[in-house]
């Protein structure tokens, strides 16, 4: 079969990998879409990230659905032919942090495309895969493939809203509107909240942020003072969804939260400095929101019953043989939300 693999920097090759043998309780998968994430550019475009570099050739990839081709022994309810969205997180189920319910954060992870581990964890950019029976969530036949490989971006996107807490009634403001930031937008709608208003620099994630249920888009780049209104009385906002990973975007919304409200940090973009003394004045609570697990689930749910609809975030589809090209044109956020790739 044919795999995506990151050898350096804009080094992205198609390559001929083998199929492993499948084994009890697990599924032969047949991949039919992948969604580019942020993650895989960076390994595409610097090498990695932060401190996590490539170091061997990997298969990059972890936003993937496919269809059921052979179901090892001990399956009896995933039959050939069923269309599927894969988890791509597999912890150990061991660790004191798995048996605590905290599987996102595993001692043992084993997470698709992930360079973090040597060896690196292959990833699912190819033609097949074997995977755990548990990892298989079956999709409707009213949703695509591509809708359905984005049930991973959705699931952090429901992790970071449930570290959040109860959002019903809540004045919600979103800064960095990426695919992440936009999925963010419907998971707070979703919960029931009152106002959403999101910042950018960019054009094409404030208007797909509309499309997705936000109140208010802003952009930040040709207005930097445009939250100043929302400063009065000590802040208007409950709650902050920082999904920039910018340290000026985390430190520009602290006037603009209430006192006591709760600042879930989602975006990675390396160290920040912070105003601890503003922190400790309004009584804030910073929460870091990291991957999923349970909430896969829940995202395959809400996008089979059609409660969430992904698809204006669907900018581009491109066949794998073309990967350099989808992975040029996902970098250019004048253009691109979500890019996905197409493996039949």
């Amino acid at each position: 079969m044919h795999a995506l693999v990151i050898h350096a920097p804009r080094d992205l090759r198609v390559e001929e990998t083998p199929t492993p043998e499948i084994g009890p309780h697990q599924l032969l998968v047949r991949i039919r879409a992948g969604g580019i994430c942020g993650s895989d550019l960076h390994y595409f475009q610097h090498g990695g990230f932060g401190t996590v570099r490539i170091s061997e050739p990997m298969i990059l990839g972890h936003e993937v659905s496919g269809v059921v081709q052979e179901a090892g022994p001990g399956n009896d309810d995933m039959l050939p032919g069923t269309r599927i969205a894969i988890s791509p997180s597999r912890p150990c189920g061991l660790c004191q942090y798995c048996q605590q319910g905290l599987q996102n954060h595993c001692l043992d992870m084993r997470y698709y495309g992930s360079a973090m581990r040597k060896p690196h964890v292959q990833g699912a950019f190819r033609q097949q895969i074997v995977i755990d029976r548990s990892q298989a969530h079956s999709v409707s036949d009213q949703l695509s493939d591509g809708e359905a490989a984005m049930a991973e971006p959705l699931s952090v996107a429901l992790h970071a809203a449930r570290r959040a807490g109860p959002l019903l009634g809540k004045r919600v403001l979103v800064t960095g509107c990426g695919p992440i930031g936009a999925l963010i937008v419907a998971a707070a709608r979703r919960a029931g909240a009152a106002e959403i208003v999101v910042t950018d620099v960019s054009a094409l994630p404030l208007a797909s942020a509309l499309k997705m249920g936000a109140d208010e888009v802003f952009n930040v780049a040709e207005n930097p003072d445009a939250l100043a209104r929302f400063a009065t009385s000590k802040g208007t906002f409950d709650v902050l969804f920082e999904a920039s990973g910018n340290e000026r975007a985390l430190r520009g919304a602290l006037d603009v939260v209430r006192p006591r409200g709760v600042l879930v940090q989602v975006g990675l973009g390396g160290d920040m400095n912070l105003p601890v003394n503003v922190l400790v004045a309004k009584e804030f609570d910073l929460r870091g929101a990291f991957r999923f697990h349970e909430e896969f689930a829940v995202a395959v749910e809400l996008l089979n019953k059609g409660l969430i609809d992904v698809k204006p975030l669907i900018s581009a589809i491109f066949p794998y043989q073309d990967s350099v090209k989808a992975f040029e044109f996902a970098a250019d956020r004048s253009r691109a939300m979500k890019v996905l790739v197409n493996f039949e």
